[in-house]
């Protein structure tokens, strides 16, 4: 389905696509965030709770950090520890720019993070009086693994019980790996492909991601390597397997772009700027409802109260970037230029919270009213709603672990 920009300019084009970008999945065992769950799978993985305290959850953590830097030196594989502000993604892209990566974990990366961590409260005789749930800064663990069909990829775990992750997806790896595989020749400048030899045969590959099809990838990606790779440090694969821990998944950021293809990259430089002169000083509150579905302002924080991300920002971080934004709430469109051809319009959900539809990865299924009005095309379907005894680093990931009982009921975090 054609909009009316590229409608409108398509005489100036040589092609488009769009395209899946970042890709942010909570991961998380249902069982272990509420007091009973997490009691009940300590049970299960001790046959009792008398030695549930605080000083066994420490030893817990601090298991996780010996055994992650004890195999990591094993392996050859670097471990950082990261202060405040550094951009840690982009260590991993310096890394593997200077490096030579097969397949695998090549890079962890450790800082701290806010997470959920229990608090045990005994009495005089060892009684179990209250278990607590209350959120710290502790160290999380950010392995950094290249993946034959999604590329660069990152699971980010917290090292303690009930070992909270993230995974961090791109789709662009994802349709380069898809490209290279078939034979389809590109150019990529960052996250953005800015030179195609066949651009349907990309947007074809693309359109792939905007299946429900995705939601099987996605899951298959994160069980091949969350449980061999990340939780083997706090839980070996026998203990994963008596307890019963398995991850949830459910959708926490995405993003979602519209790249359109200049033949001139003067021509491109010319309508863009018009674009934004014509557009910036049309754009109040009532329009920016309209273009973003809504009927009233965003909350702040999920309260009445208003929201302060409501504007329209034109920023220059390089001389040679214009970077176009209207902000709403955790919703957020962007219009700039990639390279010397590329013209990227891109939607950002922070947080899917904000779209108020299923955000669980296996269940989500939007419809196109909750979608909106910037998006003409066909938006994914899922993002508007992803034994040994001594654990090591697995250099090829394998599928979760065989549940023990029933499985628990899904949720969302």
């Amino acid at each position: 389905m054609v909009d009316g920009f590229r409608a409108r300019y398509g005489d100036l084009l040589y092609g488009s696509y769009d395209c899946v970008d970042r890709i942010v999945l909570n991961a998380y065992h249902t069982l272990c965030y509420q007091p009973g769950g997490f009691r009940t799978w300590w049970r299960r993985l001790h046959g009792d709770d008398e030695q549930l305290d605080n000083a066994h959850l420490i030893r817990m953590a601090g298991r996780f950090a010996r055994r992650v830097r004890a195999s990591a030196a094993a392996h050859g594989i670097p471990v950082i520890d990261c202060k405040r502000g550094e951009r840690k993604h982009q260590i991993a892209e310096e890394y593997l720019a200077t490096h030579e990566v097969d397949r695998g974990v090549f890079l962890i990366l450790v800082a701290r993070a806010i997470a959920p961590v229990w608090e045990v409260t005994r009495s005089r005789r060892g009684v179990l009086c209250n278990l607590a749930k209350k959120r710290a800064f502790v160290n999380h663990y950010s392995f950094h693994i290249l993946d034959p069909e999604w590329g660069h990829m990152t699971i980010k775990m917290s090292g303690h019980p009930p070992f909270g992750a993230q995974v961090i997806l791109n789709g662009h790896e994802y349709v380069a790996a898809a490209a290279r595989a078939t034979g389809v020749r590109f150019v990529k400048e960052g996250n953005c492909f800015t030179r195609l030899a066949d651009p349907a045969a990309l947007a074809q590959l693309a359109d792939t991601l905007s299946q429900p099809a995705t939601i099987g990838r996605l899951t298959q990606v994160c069980d091949r390597w969350i449980y061999t790779a990340c939780l083997c440090f706090g839980l070996d694969l026998a203990e994963q397997a008596r307890s019963g821990f398995t991850y949830g998944y459910s959708v926490y950021q995405a993003e979602y772009s519209r790249n359109l293809l200049f033949t001139i990259g003067a021509q491109m430089d010319k309508v863009f700027d018009r674009v934004v002169d014509r557009t910036r000083s049309r754009l109040d509150v009532p329009i920016l409802r309209t273009l973003f579905g809504a009927k009233q302002r965003p909350g702040r924080n999920g309260t009445p109260d208003l929201s302060l991300k409501l504007a329209a920002v034109i920023e220059t971080p390089r001389y040679d970037l214009t970077l176009f934004k209207l902000h709403f709430g955790n919703l957020t469109l962007k219009a700039y230029t990639k390279g010397e051809h590329a013209l990227r319009f891109e939607a950002v959900v922070h947080n899917t919270r904000a779209l108020r539809c299923g955000r669980v990865l296996d269940t989500s299924r939007p419809s196109s009213a909750s979608s909106p009005a910037w998006s003409t095309g066909s938006p994914p379907p899922w993002t508007a709603s992803i034994t040994r005894s001594s654990p090591t680093i697995s250099s090829t990931g394998s599928p979760r672990p065989p549940r023990s009982g029933p499985p628990e009921s899904a949720g969302s975090t």
